[in-house]
Formats: structure tokens, C-alpha cells, sequence
């Protein structure tokens, strides 16, 4: 039985870790004008500075699971910190495009170490009738790290410039790692002495990065060669898994597991409908409405805000109430706020925009920690790790398959040039066009979100 010391040290610091990345993702989005004016990057180019680091955690974000269940949550977790830290500090002193979206990949290898590990310590260390209030105070500290994001990323960006969001990681990152070697105590491993899957692992990491590479260059013939590679890819790994003894991926929790399976899929689509959204809204209130870098994250801030001063009421409400209800209700929001942004124009009002953040912000804190609880509490406990690392990697697939989605249409509108007033019709009109996707997309996972069935 965990003390109440070890809890309330564990939430503390998962909860730090879960605002860190999120901060650092939203800061990005603010500054992408500024890093592609200092470094000339087209639009194509400037997303991969978003994505490079979605991709480098989707890869390696399973196996980091894997691997801390058998040999220790908190050591990998720690492992990720320090690595997420450095890479941080190497990013800020970027010289090209090039450099810097290789230390975002870095950045994004130390992510997938506390993705995969966070949540696993927490649903450790909390007993289910008091898991789902702790994943939701988690998801707010994700949502907090999201609202400060756009608000603080642009005030830095503006006043000190771009390289200052990398640096403003240094500090707190430094902190979690001492409050790591001070105060969190024990470890757990429930899946000690298995051996790791490497055969798997390497087909998972293939199949992804072609999928995802292959994805985001489309329709090129590279592009179709790669997702056709990919789409072989996934056969080649579920083939391997049925065989494995002891799998990177026990593809018996999607197989034998109702719950678990629509779950992740629920998430998998609504992260594909939602990431983008900060992406487009930062590009479109700075380039085409001519807002700072301040303003525009002064409106943006508003959709994580409503997420973090929901996620915890939610995440309560599913303790009491089917997560599938609570969740499918957040879903069908979403839906609607991606679908009212189809008539974004020159002409819309900021007002209306940020009404409908706030819609958006609502509908996907009703989903986020409920779906988190419903996933977690429908496996043992030595699959925590591997369940957080597959929910973690649902996540980052559908962020990266969102900025795909985006990197297509705006390729087949704009191609790669960069954005100026000529082609600000051109870009109104891709936005457009990806939010009717996404809102479709979000329409589709309600059925996903429903039909999952009952954790209790």
C-alpha cells in the first residue's frame, strides 16, 4: 500500500512533467512565424518543426513503456527528464532549420520516456476509487501547461525572441529532476525479469516513421510508396506480436479487450481532429489578421484554459458515471466547434473565434480524463506502463496525422512557398478544407467513444 506522502509526491511531479511538454508544444506554435522568418522555412518546412518532435515520441513512446514496466518506472521517467532538459538547452542554440528540427527529434526521444511513464507511476501509485480525480488533476496540469503556453510563448517571443520558449524548459526541468532524487520513493517494475521484444520494436518503428514520413509528403509517389510500405508494415507487427513471448505490444489487450481497444481508437480521432487547430489559428491570427506573437496567444489561450478548469470535474464525474457517456458527450462538442470553424474568414470576429475555443476547450476536457481513466482501469496492473505508453502513443499519432493532414491540404493549395499576403486566399481556403476533415473526423469518433461498452 502506497503512503499518502508517496501520492501526493508522485502527483506533484507527474503532474509538473505533464504541464512541461504540453508548455513547450503550444510556445512552438506561437513562435512558428518568427522561426521561419529568421531561418526563410515555407510552410511544409515550418511544420516540421512541430512534427519531427510528434513523430521522434510516437517511435519510441511503446517501447519506453515496455521497457519501464520491466525495469523500473522512475528510472526511465527520470532518464526522460534529463534527456528533455538537454535537448532543450541544444534547441535554443539552434543555427538552421536543420539543426534545430534534429534536436526537436532529441527533445522528442526524452518525451516518449515521460509519456510512457507518468501516468503508468500514477495509476501505480493511486487505487480506483481515487484514480480517476488524480488522472484529472494530471490532465489539467496538461491543460495549465497548454493555456501558459500561447499566453507566455508569445510575451517571450515578442520581447525576447524565439530561442527564449527552449530556455524556459532549462529551469523547470531541473527542478523535477530534483524533486525525483529527493522525494519520490520506491519504484515499480510488475513486469521485471520478462524479456524485451527488440524484433518487434524495430517493426514498430519502421512501420511508423514510414507511415507518418510517408503521410506528410503525399501525393507524391514517395509519399504513397511509404504509406504502402507502412500499411505492410502494420500486418508484419501483428504477425510478429501473435508469436512473441513476451511482446513490446500485447496485442491480446486490443484483441480480448473491448474497452481498452475503443478507447484508444476514440482517442486516436480526436487527437487527428484536434492538434492542428493551435497550428492553422496561430498562422492565420498572425500572418493573415497581422496579430503579435502576444495577441495571438492571448486568444488561443483560452481553449486549454477551459480544458484545465473542466479536466478535474470530469475526471471525478467518471469515477461516478460511465467514462464512455462523459467521454462521447466531449466528443460531439468538439465536433460542433470543428465544424463552426469551416466559416473561418478575414472578416470573422475575434469574438466569435474565441467563443468557439472556449466550445472546443469544453467538449475536449469532457473527454480527455475520462477516456484516460477507461483505458488505465481496464488492464492489470503489470500492463500500466505498456496501456500508457499505447494511450500516450494514440495521442501522438493523431497529432502527428492532424499536422499531416494540414501539411497535405496546404501543400495541394499553397505548395512549398512561403506565406505572404498574395497567397493568404489560398491559405484561408486549406483551412477551410481541414476543419471540414476534422470535424468529420471528430463526427466519426463519437461512435468510436460509444460503442466501447462498460468499466464497471
Amino acid at each position: 500500500m502506497n503512503s499518502a506522502a508517496t501520492k501526493r509526491t508522485a502527483l506533484f511531479v507527474a503532474s509538473l512533467a505533464s504541464f512541461l511538454t504540453p508548455f513547450m508544444g503550444s510556445s512552438v506554435n506561437i513562435a512558428l512565424p518568427s522561426i521561419g522568418q529568421e531561418f526563410g522555412m515555407n510552410a511544409i518546412l515550418l511544420s516540421w518543426v512541430a512534427t519531427s518532435y510528434l513523430l521522434a515520441a510516437a517511435v519510441f513512446l511503446v517501447p519506453f513503456g515496455r521497457i519501464a514496466d520491466m525495469y523500473g518506472r522512475k528510472r526511465i521517467f527520470t532518464f526522460g527528464i534529463v534527456l528533455y532538459t538537454l535537448s532543450s538547452l541544444l534547441c535554443a542554440t539552434s543555427t538552421s532549420a536543420t539543426l534545430l528540427i534534429s534536436f526537436r527529434v532529441l527533445q522528442g526521444i526524452g518525451g516518449a520516456m515521460i509519456y510512457g511513464t507518468g501516468v503508468a507511476i500514477l495509476t501505480s501509485v493511486f487505487p480506483v476509487g481515487e484514480r480517476g480525480k488524480a488522472l484529472g488533476i494530471n490532465v489539467a496540469a496538461t491543460y495549465s501547461g497548454l493555456s501558459l503556453g500561447p499566453a507566455l510563448g508569445g510575451l517571450l517571443t515578442q520581447h525576447f525572441g524565439w530561442t527564449s520558449i527552449f530556455l524556459a524548459n532549462v529551469p523547470l526541468g531541473l527542478i523535477i529532476i530534483a524533486l525525483v532524487f529527493w522525494k519520490l520513493k520506491g519504484e515499480w517494475a510488475e513486469a521485471k525479469g520478462e524479456k524485451f521484444d527488440f524484433g518487434g520494436s524495430l517493426i514498430y518503428s519502421l512501420m511508423l516513421v514510414a507511415i507518418m514520413y510517408g503521410f506528410s509528403v503525399l501525393p507524391a509517389m514517395l509519399g504513397i510508396c511509404l504509406v504502402a510500405a507502412g500499411a505492410l508494415g502494420i500486418l508484419a507487427f501483428v504477425k510478429w506480436k501473435m508469436k512473441a513471448a513476451s511482446p513490446v505490444l500485447d496485442m491480446n489487450l486490443f484483441r480480448n479487450n473491448r474497452v481498452f481497444t475503443f478507447s484508444n481508437l476514440a482517442a486516436l480521432i480526436n487527437y487527428s481532429a484536434t492538434f492542428a487547430v493551435a497550428f492553422f489559428l496561430s498562422l492565420y491570427l498572425q500572418y493573415v489578421r497581422g496579430l503579435s506573437p502576444q495577441q495571438a496567444g492571448l486568444i488561443l489561450v483560452c481553449q486549454p484554459v477551459v480544458m484545465a478548469v473542466f479536466s478535474p470535474l470530469a475526471g471525478t464525474l467518471s469515477d461516478r458515471v460511465e467514462p464512455r457517456i462523459v467521454a462521447s458527450i466531449g466528443m460531439a462538442l468538439t465536433a460542433i466547434g470543428l465544424f463552426l470553424f469551416t466559416f473561418l474568414s478575414h472578416n470573422t470576429t475575434l469574438t466569435v473565434i474565441i467563443a468557439n475555443l472556449v466550445l472546443l476547450g469544453f467538449g475536449f476536457a469532457l473527454f480527455s480524463s475520462p477516456n484516460t481513466n477507461a483505458v488505465m482501469s481496464s488492464v492489470e496492473k503489470r500492463s500500466y506502463g505498456v496501456a500508457s505508453g499505447t494511450l500516450g502513443t494514440m495521442r501522438l499519432i493523431g497529432q502527428t496525422l492532424s499536422m499531416g493532414i494540414a501539411m497535405l491540404i496546404v501543400g495541394m493549395y499553397m505548395g512549398r512557398v512561403q506565406i505572404t499576403p498574395e497567397c493568404y486566399p489560398l491559405f484561408l481556403r486549406s483551412e477551410q478544407i481541414a476543419f471540414l476533415i476534422f470535424a468529420i473526423l471528430c463526427f466519426a469518433g463519437i461512435f468510436a467513444s460509444l460503442v466501447r461498452g462498460k468499466i464497471r
